[in-house]
């Protein structure tokens, strides 16, 4: 049974491109360089690497790129994926626990919450790497109102969302958007990370109605 939904924020419930693009023009890197060169860091070159995203904002560093960052956050636009409110408040219509935690900063990941206007049931917090990130992922566990494993973990990512959440013992449901949708979709390791696959969070309401029918 899946009793809870939780969302990582960037390319799940928000598209970035502009919060890019801004990170480009502060930095004087042309936006297709740029994201070429931040969908490196999630490559297999760029993972064994072990090329971080501020590494590679570190290797295009300019004095100003402190005020590049403070800039693309506030003026990122945090857009919601048209999806994110219908999805979420489908879930929390059947009963389901949905709750939001991303590698987003303080100030993003309460502007997705606000923005969906659905109301999620707990924002639980802010997703690291390394040891941090998996702090989080037993936040998220202290958080919900039942096991992990009745938990489901919605994210883009196989190395910041669904390795570590499958590690801690959820469920989880790759969506494939943003760059990094794409460039983890056909990863040897997704098949065993991966509970479900989606292309859009409208299929999370049926998914799990089917899952708690079938009792898988």
């Amino acid at each position: 049974m899946i009793e809870s939904v939780v969302f990582d924020v960037g390319e799940t419930l928000v598209n970035e491109t502009r919060e890019y693009g801004t990170w480009a023009d502060w930095l004087g890197v042309p936006r297709h360089t740029f994201s070429a060169i931040f969908a490196l860091s999630s490559s297999r070159a760029g993972i064994i690497a072990r090329l971080s995203n501020t590494s590679v904002l570190a290797s295009i560093w300019i004095p100003s790129a402190s005020s590049a960052l403070k800039q693309a956050d506030q003026n990122s636009s945090q857009r919601l994926y048209p999806d994110a409110r219908p999805g979420m408040a489908a879930l929390r219509e059947m009963g389901v626990w949905v709750g939001v935690a991303g590698n987003q900063t303080a100030r993003g990941e309460d502007s997705a919450r606000t923005r969906s206007s659905c109301r999620s049931d707990r924002n639980v917090g802010r997703l690291g790497r390394g040891e941090a990130g998996c702090r989080i992922f037993q936040a998220i566990i202290s958080a919900a109102p039942c096991l992990a494993e009745r938990i489901l973990y919605v994210g883009d990512r196989l190395d910041n969302d669904l390795k570590p959440a499958r590690a801690a013992g959820m469920r989880t449901a790759f969506i494939r958007r943003g760059p990094w949708g794409y460039i983890w979709e056909n990863h040897p390791h997704m098949p065993s990370a991966a509970d479900f696959r989606v292309a859009s969070l409208i299929e999370l309401p049926a998914l799990v109605t089917a899952a708690n029918r079938s009792g898988n």
